[in-house]
């Protein structure tokens, strides 16, 4: 006799984001389908049945999401071909009659984003209303927990960008705002929310911060565009991920990611963590 799988799919199980979010569910006693490319790599929930699927518009990935009424769509690995797969994997989602989807999406998604990444986030968004489906997104600010890899060798943070600043949040409490929201999708239905932390901080900040919580002083330099081009080069990386790198921070120059959200708090009725909190959790 064949079970069928639980009604509520989700993506990136095996990563950061999908992995929190799965073993938030799991612990509050939903089930869930565990959509994976590499299934024994998906964690070893109660109440998840895992099946294979990847972001194509394949048999094997519409089969995995057939019956599925609400799916998590954590955003692929960074990729040239990112925006593709996105789209094949909503058509898959279509075809295989899904009624929901909740995309994990950027801040300042827009067509002309100043970082080129969000721009792919705003193509995916436009696709996904196109295609008919109910949805919800969930546009995330820079994850805090990134800040300490931006720090050099030397001590340094390095980038272009200026005095800008970004409400940067972090990646637990979006995991847990994501599973409140899968606990009662039905709620949240054509709904775009911004999900960041509770302060903006310029990158001088962070260095201070990350200073007095960690185990050495960090200082910020101001890059020019094409010092921080430069200063990259021998990383061998292709130009689209250059560019990526780079806008990163002329988006904090820009103000783009400086807005400041209550979304997570009015979700979870719980408050985002500082960078301070977070360093120290």
């Amino acid at each position: 006799m064949n079970l069928i799988p639980p009604p509520l799919a989700v993506t990136g199980s095996t990563g950061e984001l999908g992995g929190r979010v799965a073993a938030l569910l799991s612990a509050a006693g939903v089930k869930q389908r565990l959509l994976a490319r590499t299934p024994r790599k998906a964690p070893p929930l109660d109440g998840a049945t895992v099946l294979q699927a990847a972001y194509e518009n394949t048999s094997g990935t519409r089969t995995a999401l057939a019956g599925a009424e609400t799916v998590f769509m954590v955003s692929a690995s960074e990729s040239r071909d990112r925006l593709e797969q996105h789209c094949d994997f909503v058509d898959a989602a279509v075809a295989a009659g899904v009624h929901h989807l909740i995309y994990v999406s950027f801040v300042g998604a827009a067509q002309d984003a100043v970082f080129t990444l969000a721009r792919d986030h705003y193509a995916t968004e436009e696709y996904i209303r196109a295609s008919g489906l109910q949805y919800t997104f969930l546009r995330d600010n820079f994850y805090a927990d990134f800040l300490p890899d931006l720090v050099g060798a030397d001590g340094v943070i390095r980038g272009p960008g200026g005095d800008g600043k970004a409400a940067v949040v972090a990646r637990a409490d979006v995991a847990r705002t994501a599973a409140a929201i899968l606990r009662e999708p039905g709620r949240h239905l054509g709904a775009t929310y911004e999900l960041t932390g509770p302060e903006a901080l310029s990158l001088a900040e962070v260095a201070q911060i990350l200073s007095n919580v960690g185990p050495r002083q960090v200082s910020y330099v101001d890059e020019t565009v094409q010092e921080a081009y430069a200063s990259r080069a021998s990383y061998g990386a292709p130009q689209w991920q250059l560019d990526a790198w780079v806008s990163t921070y002329q988006a904090i120059a820009a103000g783009a990611l400086e807005n400041v959200s209550g979304d997570i708090e009015r979700i979870t009725g719980q408050p985002p963590m500082s960078l301070t909190q977070l360093l120290r959790s």
